[in-house]
């Protein structure tokens, strides 16, 4: 190997990684490839390369790729992945950026700079990435308070405004973050990239840096996780995106006419014809299906599985129980 060459591939690591980006020999072989110069060194003699300049070591207690088992979405929109993480500003103040990530092509859909993780600040990046590349058909988080609490016991403001359309929440296990691990090196980048630029004052300033990071990683920082080390960009487009839900307030069971949609009350109640009838608390906040005939009221979720069935009754009649349990109320968060 030509002295020059060695000298050139150095080079190369040394400004990847004043930029912020991956600066491995895989990153350094590709961008001496897009750069147009030859010859380009396999990813094994960049690697001896570097060692003996010095700039990088041996780590064998390293597991081979060829050892990690893969999951993978079919399709783009199929899944997504979100997630908040914390970042400081200048001063100290704390702040969180929400990252989401599409599951198959790796591709940053959108990202939110807040003060804190909170469902306002989740729904308004998936809200944003919804406007940008379309409706998903899953939202994968963890199952944080403000992403998707249902193990807890509680209802998340941002499940119910994805369930809403026809988005099914998903969440890994407690305590195995490595179902969201697309996103959690995502994070990893992003940090690499972020400690080499001015440290934000503002959110807004931080928020042009993140976009400014999102088309980078988009368009021109090959994936070493994708076929081919194409962009995330490139892998978008090379397949057609997953069929978007259906809304849940526009499906009905077939051969439904003369229904009306309604929502559940926080307390698991529906109010019809001035009467209170308890459905379940289960059901807060989502929308429901009445079917009123001369003699019963039937009461249907978006599946069309019946929920209550209930002869009308007598007049004046304020309050009619389910005759279940009630149960303790779900948590709003």
């Amino acid at each position: 190997m030509a002295d020059e060459v060695k000298a050139q591939a150095v080079a190369i690591r040394a400004a990847l990684e004043r930029s912020g980006l991956d600066h491995g020999p895989i990153s350094v072989h590709e961008k001496m490839r897009a750069l147009g110069l030859t010859p380009v060194p396999s990813t094994a003699s960049l690697s001896r390369i570097f060692r003996d300049a010095g700039v990088a070591r041996v780590e064998p207690r390293k597991k081979p790729r060829a050892s990690f088992r893969r999951f993978v979405y079919p399709a783009p929109n199929a899944c997504w992945q979100l997630d908040g993480t914390e970042y400081v500003l200048t001063g100290g103040r704390k702040c969180v950026i929400f990252q989401l990530v599409d599951d198959h092509s790796r591709l940053a859909v959108a990202s939110h700079v807040t003060w804190a993780e909170t469902s306002e600040g989740a729904i308004a990046v998936v809200r944003k990435g919804i406007t940008a590349h379309g409706v998903p058909q899953r939202l994968l988080t963890d199952n944080g308070a403000a992403l998707n609490p249902s193990r807890r016991g509680a209802v998340g403001q941002l499940v119910t405004y994805v369930e809403s359309l026809g988005v099914e929440a998903i969440t890994g296990k407690p305590y195995k973050p490595t179902t969201q691990g697309k996103n959690e090196r995502f994070h990893q980048t992003l940090f690499r990239w972020l400690d080499k630029q001015p440290l934000a004052g503002t959110l807004e300033q931080l928020q042009e840096q993140v976009d400014e990071f999102d088309r980078i990683y988009n368009t021109e920082r090959p994936h070493q996780g994708l076929p081919g080390r194409i962009t995330p960009a490139q892998a978008w487009e090379a397949t057609a995106k997953a069929d978007p839900p259906r809304p849940r307030n526009q499906m009905r069971p077939v051969g439904w006419d003369g229904i009306r949609a309604t929502r559940v009350a926080r307390n698991g109640i529906v109010q019809v014809r001035q009467t209170r009838f308890h459905v379940t608390r289960i059901m807060a906040g989502r929308i429901v299906y009445l079917v009123e005939t001369d003699q019963h009221l039937l009461i249907f979720d978006d599946q069309g599985t019946e929920l209550m069935k209930h002869r009308w009754p007598r007049p004046g009649t304020k309050y009619v129980s389910s005759g279940r349990p009630r149960g303790r109320l779900p948590k709003t968060i």
